[in-house]
C-alpha cells in the first residue's frame, strides 16, 4: 500500500508559480500510475492532472492545460505538481493520489494524500 505526503502550498500570487511535491512510501509507487485532485471550497473534488508509472503519459484538465505539469521520479519515490501562470480559479486545497494501475483510467484512485493547500492573493 502506498502512502502519500503533500507538500509545497502556500499563498502565491495570481500568475504567479508554484510547485507542489508528493512523497510516497511504499514498495508500489514505481509500477503505479498517480495523479493530482483539487477540491474549491464549496466545490467537488476535480482532476487536475495524472502520470503513467514511467512518466510516458499524462493527462491533463482542460482548465489547466498548457499551465500546470505533472512528472514523477520514480528513484525518489516523488511526484510533482509544477503550477504556473495561477488563477483567482485556481486556490484550493491539492491531493494526491495513487491508482491501482500502470495508466491513469477513469476510475477513482486507491488512495489520497492528506492534502496540501493553494491560496492566491489578486
Amino acid at each position: 500500500q502506498v502512502q502519500l505526503v503533500e507538500s509545497g502550498g502556500g499563498l502565491v500570487q495570481a500568475g504567479g508559480s508554484l510547485r507542489l511535491s508528493c512523497a510516497a512510501s511504499g514498495r508500489t509507487f514505481s509500477t503505479s500510475a498517480m495523479g493530482w485532485f483539487r477540491r474549491a471550497p464549496g466545490k467537488e473534488r476535480e482532476f487536475v492532472a495524472a502520470i503513467s508509472w514511467s512518466g510516458s503519459t499524462t493527462r491533463y484538465a482542460d482548465a489547466v492545460k498548457g499551465r500546470f505539469t505533472i512528472s514523477r521520479d520514480n528513484a525518489k519515490k516523488t511526484v510533482y505538481l509544477q503550477m504556473s501562470g495561477l488563477k483567482p480559479e485556481d486556490p484550493a486545497a491539492y491531493y494526491c493520489a495513487v491508482y491501482n494501475s500502470n495508466f491513469p483510467t477513469s476510475q477513482p484512485p486507491a488512495g489520497w494524500g492528506q492534502g496540501t493547500q493553494v491560496p492566491i492573493s489578486s
